[in-house]
């Protein structure tokens, strides 16, 4: 990633902390459409390390948030969202996707639910529009659900690390009891809403925040504070590509895509094929037949550059697929991805090769997670 030329920075999206990552000497770069910090002065692997073994705070404001309201909300969104919302209910948050009639991925998200009619959805930045279309487009006919998209009023931050909760107590006081992991919770903070859910990208424990983003950049700058003498630092997305890369959590446009279901991405237990949804004939059809790749988590054994995306798959001299996902796991010291394998080759210590310019690496097949917190 580097940083775009002043013309295109200009007809970037920009989130409401934007100026904060600027004064906060945030590396900005061309993401998505929006203008984010891949880093800020104490570089990427600062950052990771940080979040394994402190806290780091990312900007999410990015990403899209939708509230669904009414009687018929929870029965219409079980029939669009792959998981058994059923299962939910006020306090609780689910993960699953929006799938197409052939169980492609459209969009992977997360449901919050906050009260018995009252739904958020988090949905990926780049999907905003699409996923909004198609959500109106799937409305039921007679009404009963009132779809808003709040995405421009929101600002967001996840709060990640095993100190989070320590945070979390020192900036809402110790009253506050935080949620339990995936519970959700409104907290009202010196006349400040905020919509709090213990979810997160990076394998760690954390909170993410949604509240209205006129108070964005306060918000940000008191939180680091309070998060100052627990090792808080500012995030930026290089840091969270690594972290979600080393505990395998897809990404949607890389990992996930339209012409891949959640069976072949090994994530069928999110989708719930008792029930019927968009796309779930495909799926259960293509779990009666048995896919024919799943995705990979890949470890290079020998040194080498870091592999990215795109980067050939070799197994028993051939090419066989390609990266979807690659990088450096600063907590392995290794090369990392993942990618699509046919199933026979996509077994816990299969050997295969990584291309690098012109070059193959040597590396082995890992049991997801490749990376695993100590004890």
């Amino acid at each position: 990633m580097s940083e775009p030329p002043p013309t295109l920075v200009e007809s970037l999206k920009k989130t409401a902390l934007h100026a904060a990552h600027v004064a906060l000497g945030g590396k900005m770069v061309e993401f998505g459409g929006w203008h984010m910090p891949v880093a800020y002065g104490t570089g990427i692997l600062t950052e990771h390390r940080a979040v394994r073994n402190a806290a780091g705070v990312f900007d999410i404001s990015h990403m899209g948030q939708f509230s669904a309201r009414g009687p018929k909300a929870r029965a219409w969104l079980n029939s669009v969202f792959s998981n058994q919302l059923e299962k939910i209910g006020p306090g609780q948050s689910q993960y699953g996707f929006l799938l197409n009639d052939h169980g492609g991925v459209i969009d992977d998200l997360i449901i919050y639910q906050y009260g018995a009619e009252d739904f958020l959805l988090v949905v990926n930045a780049s999907m905003i529009d699409v996923d909004l279309a198609w959500l109106e487009k799937h409305l039921p006919a007679g009404g009963g659900v009132k779809l808003e998209n709040l995405s421009d009023d929101c600002a967001a931050l996840a709060l990640q690390g095993p100190r989070a909760a320590e945070i979390f107590t020192a900036f809402f006081g110790a009253k506050i009891e935080a949620p339990a992991r995936l519970g959700v919770k409104i907290i009202d903070r010196k006349g400040v809403s905020f919509y709090v859910a213990r979810t997160g990208y990076t394998g760690e424990d954390g909170f993410e925040f949604f509240y209205p983003a006129a108070d964005a950049e306060a918000i940000l700058r008191e939180l680091l504070k309070v998060g100052e003498p627990f090792g808080l630092i500012p995030t930026g997305l290089g840091a969270r590509d690594s972290l979600r890369l080393e505990v395998c959590y897809p990404l949607n446009g890389s990992d996930l895509s339209p012409d891949r279901t959640p069976l072949e991405a090994g994530l069928g237990f999110f989708c719930a094929l008792d029930k019927e949804f968009i796309g779930v004939g495909s799926l259960r059809a293509q779990k009666a037949e048995g896919v024919k790749q799943r995705l990979a988590a890949i470890k290079m054994t020998e040194k080498g550059p870091p592999p990215r995306p795109h980067y050939p798959v070799w197994a028993n001299g051939a090419p066989v697929s390609e990266l979807c996902s690659g990088g450096l796991s600063p907590c392995l010291d290794a090369g990392i991805g993942l990618a699509y394998l046919p199933v026979d080759l996509a077994k816990a210590g299969q050997a295969v090769e990584i291309e690098i310019r012109g070059r193959r690496f040597a590396a082995r097949v890992e049991k997801k997670p490749v990376y695993k917190k100590p004890g």
